[in-house]
């Protein structure tokens, strides 16, 4: 391969291309130099030349083994690398534009393998912003579209995808994936399609009848029929478990029986973006009760089935553990946290304790009188937002008196100014817009908005009035919905009120009141 030419600083594909597609004209029309620039790249090649090793004459000519290999470098210099592709394309995705998301992948094929392991843009296209059991709902959180155009186009498909079609109740996608051959072939799997037929079919085949291997496929099956409220089929798994474990029918037919039991896990599903794992339905009964405690705030019902269900607080149990103390979070349950924590739970003595996202829950969420509860189990993170959040102003503080190159990342400073003002740490919020924090952050808790739809969801008029007038852009829309803070007050809050509110605000700003 003879090198000729060197890429300029910064380097244009389209010029590349219709450098390529020169020389294919030039060879067809039997210019010499062309003929000579070819054959010293590719000395076997046949006329006329094909567009793809018109570009490989190109990329050899630069110094690259083949086109791929010179788009990738000419990207990468002008700031169009695979992470600007990676971006552009979860834009895109969410705006459901499937004309744009096949030519990006024309252009970089390598978005059909990124990130892979954790879900790839597959994950980004099906996995659901909420509960997707319904059809409305399943076309408002996933994109179904464009996961049809990766899948057809070949996107590597991580079984974490596939779990979080379940997980969402995403039934129109759980029947895409099936008719693309691509759901794993399991119990669960079956049931969540929902074909009472075919889950009968399962059973009829003989390898899948044997005891050892079924308790735990039935198990799973069970919870997520359950979960879809698919009651003749949760009511066949049942019985066809309570058939392999006599202990456990025993258990139910004593308590409350199969029917009662039923009727109760197929009334709501409070265990969804927890990490319950339970081993048989009885267990999945226990979780839902005690989770479902913390919901309604039941004290004493949340202590009894603790004290009854003293296994929940060993040391197997500690992701569940967790995962009860980031609900009662998000509840504002703090005199059930500190029951748990009296009953003195295998997570105290776990050390260092696990990953929890509790603390921030709490300041997220505008509880920062959690966090004295929260910090017996995790240490305080040193970081600009909590210590923001939770009001320590002579720590924020000491975060701007290093050098500059010390200084808190612009979007470290809109997390902590956000979390000042939705904790009405106000002073401490004012502080930082003076240090350059920006008021129109597109920060928000579960998807890009602003803190003025944050503080809608609230209905916190100080915080709102704060963030007025101080010039906050009430334009703003949500990444989601394209609604701007009023729109939520009237559309996601139905306080029509605080819709007149924002609207009056807004008119004074513009001269119209």
């Amino acid at each position: 391969m003879t090198t000729t030419k060197s890429l300029p600083a910064r380097p244009s594909l389209e010029s590349l291309r219709k450098e390529a597609k020169k020389l294919s004209r030039q060879l067809a029309a039997g210019h010499a130099e062309a003929i000579a620039r070819v054959r010293s790249q590719l000395p076997d090649v046949h006329t006329p030349l094909a567009r793809r090793e018109a570009q490989l004459v190109v990329a050899r000519e630069y110094g690259y083994a083949g086109w791929e290999d010179l788009t990738a470098a000419v990207r990468e210099r002008s700031g169009r690398d695979l992470q600007w592709a990676v971006r552009q394309a979860k834009r895109i995705i969410h705006d459901n534009d499937v004309a744009a998301l096949q030519g990006l992948l024309a252009e970089y094929p390598a978005l059909l393998s990124w990130g892979a392991d954790e879900g790839g843009l597959l994950g980004v296209a099906s996995n659901s912003y909420g509960d997707s059991y319904d059809p409305q709902r399943e076309r408002q959180f996933t994109r179904r579209e464009c996961a049809e155009l990766l899948i057809v186009a070949g996107a590597v498909v991580a079984p974490s995808v596939c779990e979080g079609l379940l997980q969402s109740r995403a039934r129109g996608l759980l029947q895409l994936y099936q008719s693309k051959g691509l759901l794993p072939p399991s119990l669960k799997y079956i049931v969540g399609l929902g074909d009472f037929e075919q889950v009968r079919a399962y059973f009829r085949d003989t390898h899948n009848n044997t005891a050892g291997s079924m308790l735990a496929a039935l198990n799973e099956a069970f919870m997520v029929a359950c979960r879809f409220q698919y009651e003749a089929i949760a009511s066949f798994l049942l019985e066809r478990y309570l058939t392999l474990d006599p202990s456990l029918r025993d258990r139910i037919d004593n308590g409350p029986g199969r029917a009662a039991l039923l009727e109760y896990l197929l009334e709501e599903w409070p265990l969804s973006y927890i990490d319950a794992a339970p081993t048989d339905p009885w267990q999945l009964f226990v979780m839902h009760r005690v989770v479902r405690a913390i919901h309604a705030g039941e004290l004493a019902t949340f202590a009894d089935l603790l004290e009854r269900n003293a296994w929940l607080l060993e040391d197997r149990w500690v992701a569940f553990q967790v995962g009860m103390i980031e609900r009662a979070t998000l509840q504002d349950r703090p005199v059930l946290m500190l029951k748990f924590l009296e009953l003195a739970p295998a997570l105290l003595r776990r050390q260092p304790p696990p990953p929890s996202r509790a603390i921030e829950f709490a300041l997220v969420y505008g509880k920062p009188h959690l966090v004295p509860i929260l910090t017996r189990v995790w240490p305080f993170p040193d970081d600009l937002p909590y210590a923001a959040g939770s009001g320590d102003f002579e720590r924020v503080r000491r975060w701007f008196e290093g050098t500059p190159g010390t200084l808190p990342a612009q979007a470290v400073l809109n997390t902590a100014f956000a979390w000042a003002v939705l904790n009405r740490q106000l002073e401490i919020a004012d502080f930082l817009l003076q240090r350059g924090a920006d008021i129109n952050t597109r920060w928000g808790s579960h998807e890009p908005a602003s803190v003025l739809h944050e503080l809608v969801l609230r209905e916190d008029y100080e915080g709102m009035q704060f963030l007025i007038d101080r010039g906050i852009d009430m334009t703003i829309a949500d990444h989601r919905w394209g609604a701007t803070a009023e729109g939520w007050a009237r559309r996601a809050v139905q306080n029509p009120r605080l819709g007149d509110w924002l609207a009056a605000a807004a008119a004074r700003r513009t001269g119209e009141l």
